[in-house]
């Protein structure tokens, strides 16, 4: 298997840039990925997460930059470092009038599989993606989600070391989506390296070990959650909601220490705080001193939405 008895980085690129034409789509980013690791790559639709991975896999030349998959060159011919990936590309690559099994014997016999080894494997992804009890029928009875399962099995049944998920649930129901999250999960702690784009800030959140914000072709922040709230010093919010006099507590509560900024919404008030612990009391003590009666009072700490609007100024789906 491609990248035995290397002990660096799964995955190492450097300054990778593409444009097409006059639009600069990808603009120096540079990560690396861990053995064992699942890395997600957050940012909004068009931010040029796509585009990164088809540079990573080698399926999209690069205007400048480098890419090595465990420790091997990747380039449109490098075979070797192809052999180390499993692409689970955005679109279904499927055939629609096959079998999810038979589907999984042809990708597989690709990739070099063949007689019972390949017979074990397909039965083995199946089993990971949780289709073995459909396994027989073909690819256009299933629906959306199962469509989605089946992709990633096809990017598993090789054994890869690196496996590329690129947006993996959209458009999928609620039930298939958190079917393919338990999946990646169970993949990355059984000791497999991930690579995982997304816009979903909570997939990021419960799947990634450490995250690279990505924003208008630019990696503008990367770490564990903790680091990047840190990094851009996000701070606690409070949702304060009422009856009375809301904009007079709104002003009210952007003089008080501590805060960070106001916005007044329908129905109350959210007030960013360096401390929400301590500051609670004085919101509640300036809600009774403008007259306003407190319905209802949260304090939500900051994740990776909040260091998304720190770090771009506009919110992750914008």
């Amino acid at each position: 298997m491609p990248g035995n008895g290397f002990d660096g980085p799964m995955l190492s690129c450097r300054g990778l840039r593409r444009s097409y034409g006059q639009r600069l789509a990808v603009d120096g980013v540079g990560f690396d990925i861990a053995r064992g690791e699942t890395y997600g790559l957050l940012g909004p639709n068009g931010a040029g997460k796509t585009t990164t991975i088809s540079m990573v896999c080698g399926l999209l030349a690069r205007d400048a930059g480098e890419v090595t998959v465990a420790g091997r060159p990747m380039c449109p011919e490098a075979t070797d470092a192809k052999a180390a990936i499993g692409l689970v590309p955005q679109d279904v690559a499927l055939y629609d009038n096959l079998s999810a099994t038979e589907n999984l014997h042809f990708f597989g016999r690709l990739q070099g599989l063949q007689g019972k080894d390949l017979d074990r494997r397909v039965a083995e992804v199946l089993h990971i993606v949780g289709l073995a009890d459909r396994a027989d029928e073909h690819i256009d009875t299933y629906s959306g989600g199962m469509k989605r399962r089946a992709n990633i099995a096809v990017g598993l049944v090789h054994r890869p070391e690196l496996l590329v998920l690129d947006e993996p649930t959209v458009g999928v129901d609620p039930q298939s989506r958190n079917a393919i999250l338990e999946s990646v999960e169970a993949l990355g702690a059984e000791g497999l390296s991930v690579l995982y784009t997304t816009h979903y800030m909570e997939e990021a959140e419960r799947l990634c070990d450490r995250v690279g914000i990505i924003d208008e072709g630019r990696l503008v922040a990367e770490g564990t959650r903790r680091q990047l709230v840190a990094q851009v010093g996000a701070g606690d919010r409070i949702d304060v909601s009422g009856t009375g006099d809301l904009d007079a507590l709104a002003a009210t509560c952007a003089d008080l220490p501590g805060t960070r900024g106001v916005d007044r919404r329908d129905g109350g008030v959210v007030v960013r705080v360096a401390d929400g612990p301590a500051s609670l009391a004085a919101i509640v003590d300036a809600a009774g001193r403008v007259g306003v009666a407190i319905a209802g009072i949260e304090l939500v700490e900051p994740d990776l939405e909040d260091v998304f609007l720190e770090l771009t100024g506009k919110a992750l789906r914008d």
